[in-house]
């Protein structure tokens, strides 16, 4: 199943969107290789997170650590899809969203950043982060 977004979601309701975007399950394992990953998922770049193997991590947005303590699947999943719903400054990218986007490079004109099942193994791996990172 793939969706398309052009505009807020009708099934994105006040700040979350409760139905996962596959029938398959998120797999935390390739979420959590995503978003490691600085090639596909890009989320290092901004956010800092529980992965010392990694140098050079973000201070830009919210520590990853904790995630799943603070949001929800469903806030968590609108914040993947469409940050720019919730903050229309923010400078998280719309990773599931095509229209209504400003300056996309045209490799990515009409494509997601990530799949809908890309997507779904995120959250999956975010909703695993429940301790909060050390101050």
């Amino acid at each position: 199943m793939l969706l398309l977004l052009a505009s807020p979601p009708a099934w994105a309701q006040d700040d979350a969107i409760s139905t996962p975007l596959t029938a398959s399950p998120g797999d935390a394992t390739r979420g959590r290789a995503l978003v490691a990953d600085r090639q596909r998922g890009l989320c290092l770049l901004c956010h800092p997170g529980p992965f010392p193997e990694e140098r050079f991590q973000g201070n830009l947005a919210p520590d990853l650590a904790g995630a799943g303590s603070r949001w929800n699947e469903g806030q968590l999943r609108l914040r993947l899809v469409d940050s720019k719903r919730l903050n229309p400054d923010s400078i998280m990218p719309s990773y599931y969203r095509t229209e209504g986007l400003n300056r996309v490079g045209p490799a990515f004109r009409g494509r997601t950043v990530l799949s809908a099942q890309e997507i779904e193994d995120v959250l999956a791996y975010l909703l695993t982060l429940r301790e909060e990172a050390p101050r």
